[in-house]
C-alpha cells in the first residue's frame, strides 16, 4: 500500500523557519519515502506504508519535541503508480 502525507507544523513564522518546522523537515528529507515536497506553508512525502506511518512517527515526536504546539496532517492511500 502506498500512502501521502500532508503535514504543516505551528506556529508559524513568515520570518524564518522555526526549530520544530526545520525537525520536520529534517525527518521527513532522511526517511525512505518516494516523492518529498516541503514548502513554506505545506509539505507532502508519498512512499511504501512502512516508511511513511515511521515518519509521521518520528516526525510528531521531534516536531513536538522541538517546539511545535499544534501538527495538522492528513494520511491519503494512493493508487500503485499514480495520484
Amino acid at each position: 500500500m502506498r500512502l501521502r502525507v500532508e503535514f504543516t507544523t505551528e506556529p508559524f513564522d513568515l520570518d524564518e523557519a522555526p526549530a520544530h518546522a526545520v525537525a520536520a523537515r529534517e525527518v521527513i528529507e532522511v526517511a525512505d519515502l518516494d516523492a518529498v515536497d516541503v514548502g513554506p506553508f505545506g509539505n507532502t512525502a508519498e512512499g511504501g506504508s512502512d516508511a511513511v506511518l515511521a515518519a509521521v512517527d518520528a516526525l510528531l515526536r521531534k516536531s513536538l519535541g522541538a517546539g511545535a504546539t499544534r501538527i495538522t496532517l492528513q494520511v491519503n492511500v494512493i493508487e500503485e503508480g499514480g495520484a
